[in-house]
């Protein structure tokens, strides 16, 4: 079913009814926002030493805050935007259900198995969903999003390295390949980011007095191909002569081109400033990066910064946001989503400056972080389930 007939009042749906397998979003915020309220506490027993897991606990939590809760967002994301850029539709029903179910297979089977089982099944779940957006995209032929799915296979690559990795199968390091995943996903989120920060903040604002925002193709375009130069040398430890200087400049332009979106203008829309404040901290991770190559600083605090500050930051504004407008209301937040992004900010903070100021704080700086994370997680389940969960307020499919 195209788009172009969803206003059909034939097609009108009751709001009472269950859609979980309406469309993406559904099914897989639902799943990312659980998974990610247990995940971290989990994380922070294993930390302690009271439960032990398949594998080493760091390598677990980050594997399955990217390939877990990570992969999740972005899949329920690409398939509600896929729909919209195309007109073409996604996965719903029993296919998206099955989707879901190979998910959750995943996280079961890196929690209580870790074998070659394991790695088979996780390792499934990116090529299917690279499939379904690949034929969506192909039969639009919608050639701007072709990266997508291109990108996805390569993350599917990356996830099979880890696990060779840590299975001993090849001679990778393991860490190598989630600072491979976690640059690919800050990737996506310039990228994306990009698009859409500018133009919804133009959106809420248009018609403000004295509203202007500065763009240039030239300092987007470097931006991200700095960033992901940056990224890449980051990510196979390239010499600290190198990485630096070029972390600098992509961190400069980086914040150059975030400034220009007018985040001032923004700043008493939260749903709106919490994808800046995202975008932001990957001008911040990348300006870390660099410090950390002539500085005593550690190394996994431009990693929190990333996965906590933008990732974090990002993906619970879009959350938000998508849902919102996909369950037919008013792109309007209450103090719920207002408490969740501040306490994400604060779990980045708690992350990063512990790390960085106050190294004797850092297992306070975890539970701090832990603690405002998972709470964040449970604002939106309580928040957002009941919509998840229900038809659209206004009766259209989706």
């Amino acid at each position: 079913m195209a788009l172009l007939h969803l206003d059909d009042p034939r097609q009108r749906i009751p709001t009472g009814s269950f859609a979980l397998w309406e469309l993406g979003f559904r099914p897989f915020y639902l799943l990312a926002a659980l998974f990610a309220a247990l995940a971290i506490p989990v994380w922070v027993v294993v930390l302690a030493g009271k439960i032990a897991l398949p594998m080493p606990g760091l390598w677990w939590h980050a594997h399955e805050m990217l390939f877990g809760f990570v992969v999740a967002v972005v899949t329920g994301f690409l398939f509600t935007a896929g729909r919209n850029w195309t007109g073409v539709p996604t996965p719903t029903g029993k296919p998206l259900a099955a989707l879901a179910l190979l998910w959750l297979c995943g996280r079961l089977a890196m929690a209580f198995g870790g074998g070659m089982l394991a790695v088979i099944v996780d390792a499934l779940f990116l090529p299917a969903v690279a499939i379904a957006l690949a034929r969506v995209l192909v039969k639009a032929g919608n050639r701007r999003n072709y990266f997508l799915p291109v990108m996805l296979m390569v993350m599917a690559m990356t996830n099979l390295s880890f696990h060779l990795g840590r299975m001993e199968v090849l001679s990778i390091d393991p860490m190598t390949a989630l600072h491979l995943m976690l640059s690919l996903v800050v990737m996506l989120e310039t990228i994306i980011g990009g698009r859409v920060i500018p133009s919804f903040t133009a959106s809420a604002l248009r018609g403000t007095k004295g509203f202007k925002q500065w763009q240039r193709p030239w300092l987007n375009a470097s931006a991200i191909a700095a960033t992901g130069i940056a990224l890449l040398l980051w990510s196979i430890n390239a010499p600290a002569s190198v990485l630096g200087p070029v972390a600098v400049i992509a961190a400069a332009l980086q914040f150059a081109r975030t400034l220009g979106w007018n985040l001032p203008a923004a700043r008493s829309l939260p749903l709106v400033w919490i994808l800046h404040a995202g975008h932001l901290w990957i001008a911040t991770g990348l300006t870390l990066v660099a410090a950390s190559q002539w500085l005593a600083l550690p190394a996994s605090a431009a990693v929190h910064a990333f996965a906590i500050g933008a990732t974090g930051s990002l993906i619970f504004g879009m959350m938000t946001r998508t849902a919102l407008g996909h369950t037919g209301r008013m792109l309007e937040i209450s103090r719920v989503e207002l408490l969740a992004y501040s306490l994400i900010q604060v779990a980045a903070l708690a992350r990063v400056l512990t790390l960085i100021a106050l190294p004797a704080a850092a297992l306070a700086g975890i539970h701090l972080a832990a603690t405002a994370w998972s709470v964040a997680c449970v604002l939106y389940l309580w928040r957002y389930t009941p919509w998840l969960l229900r038809a659209r307020a206004d009766g259209q499919p989706g």
